[in-house]
């Protein structure tokens, strides 16, 4: 008796053991390398050739394109905001002065413009230039691309209709996009692998980094975690300076591995060449489950320093609504926010905000008239079915809340591990 439960006992453990082995998808030693890299140029003789060309009375248009265009992969690099802004000024001193190809300008300053969550901007924007007739395909893309944001998904569709072409990459992402808007990630997921085939036969090296780290996302939501790190490993070997890759990677140690310190020790890496909000934001979480309230209260500290600086405008107004809920409990100033959201792009999940902040309110019929007509149904976003989840439960709406949390408990990966015991008490 004693050697059989001797033996059981062994058996459980090297089970545990093998479970645990199961779970590490990430090798530090593999992505490592990619964690030493040095700080991204920010200047180069042939930026500065064309940069000296502007002046504040300048008509050199060719110099004014090629510079938005550095100012614009040094803002992806760093994560310095004055650097998308200084492309927004010189692409918008190229559309005022352009003769011929301004609906190229256009364009480029709409993308501009839905990178600082303008959208309304760069709708104006994107139907001037598909009003000029010139690069009508791209001007469709764009337009399938701001309707998406805005929530337009009827003309959306019409738009993605009307550039189809299944050997097209630009049409594979849209499709891709669209069907994970639907629901069925399968298939999104199948559409992204198609486009990213078609970049790498094209040997594009920024359409397979794009495809690498989306494709990456796409693999993470659907529980495919080994698929998710091995797609950021291939956009790190591409570019080994590739911020959001290297935080794909500290999301799954964490997240999935509950290695809360390699997470943070990957981050810090990150944040020594490149620093936005985000990263405040998610280190800030991991400290929250680390149960370490001093450095997380400083990440957050460092997070309104940074997110409240001009020059990031509303890009951050989500992020703002519920860093006012939680920690300021400031209702109003969340509130103006959240109906400045709805108000700039009325999609499900800003309504949702807006719900789930008449719901912290002590507004439940505001936030249950909101929910029913704007959001239930109408998206599957982990977060925001998390929030709708909530309010339902203070309204007894059990059937639901039970439907909800069987599929947020399958998203706990993407929501992160201080969701689950939120998720369980549904």
């Amino acid at each position: 008796m004693r050697t059989s439960l001797l033996l059981i006992l062994l058996i459980t453990a090297l089970s545990c053991k093998q479970e645990k082995q199961l779970a590490m998808v990430t090798q530090g030693a593999v992505y490592e390398k990619y964690l030493e890299t040095a700080k991204p140029g920010t200047d180069s003789k042939h930026f500065r050739l064309w940069n000296d060309k502007i002046k504040p009375d300048s008509m050199q248009l060719t110099s004014l394109g090629i510079a938005a265009s550095y100012y614009g992969s040094y803002f992806q690099n760093t994560g310095d905001i004055s650097f998308l802004k200084q492309s927004e000024q010189a692409l918008k001193k190229a559309v005022s002065i352009a003769a011929v190809g301004k609906a190229g300008y256009e364009r480029s300053l709409a993308r501009t413009y839905i990178s600082q969550h303008n959208f309304p901007e760069a709708l104006r924007l994107a139907e001037l230039a598909y009003k000029r007739g010139s690069g009508l395909s791209q001007s469709r893309n764009l337009l399938f691309d701001v309707h998406m944001e805005l929530g337009n998904y009827e003309l959306a569709e019409e738009y993605l209709d009307s550039i189809k072409d299944m050997s097209s990459f630009d049409y594979l992402i849209r499709l891709s996009k669209w069907n994970d808007h639907l629901g069925d990630l399968d298939s999104a997921i199948r559409f992204m692998e198609l486009a990213t085939k078609r970049a790498e036969t094209a040997r594009n090296r920024d359409l397979m980094i794009w495809s690498y780290t989306n494709l990456a996302d796409f693999y993470g939501h659907a529980g495919r975690i080994a698929d998710a790190y091995a797609h950021y490993l291939k956009a790190l070997k591409i570019d080994p300076q590739n911020a959001y890759a290297k935080k794909g990677i500290a999301w799954i140690v964490f997240s999935y591995e509950k290695r809360p310190e390699e997470a943070l020790r990957i981050l810090e890496r990150v944040e020594q060449n490149f620093n936005s909000p985000d990263i405040h934001l998610l280190k800030a979480e991991i400290y929250e489950y680390q149960n370490n309230e001093y450095a997380r209260s400083k990440a957050l500290k460092v997070y309104k320093e940074l997110a409240s600086q001009p020059e990031y405008g509303i890009m951050y107004h989500k992020s703002n609504i519920l860093f006012r809920l939680y920690e300021e409990n400031d209702t109003e100033g969340a509130l103006k926010l959240a109906r400045e959201e709805v108000e700039n792009r009325p999609t499900p999940e800003t309504y949702s905000l807006l719900a789930y902040t008449e719901f912290k309110r002590g507004n439940l019929d505001i936030a249950l008239q909101i929910a029913d007509e704007h959001v239930n149904g109408k998206t599957g976003e982990p977060e925001v079915l998390l929030q709708l989840a909530e309010i339902y439960k203070a309204a007894g709406r059990t059937a639901i809340v039970s439907d909800l949390r069987d599929e947020l408990l399958s998203a706990i990966f993407e929501l992160g591990p201080l969701s689950e015991a939120k998720i369980r008490q549904l």
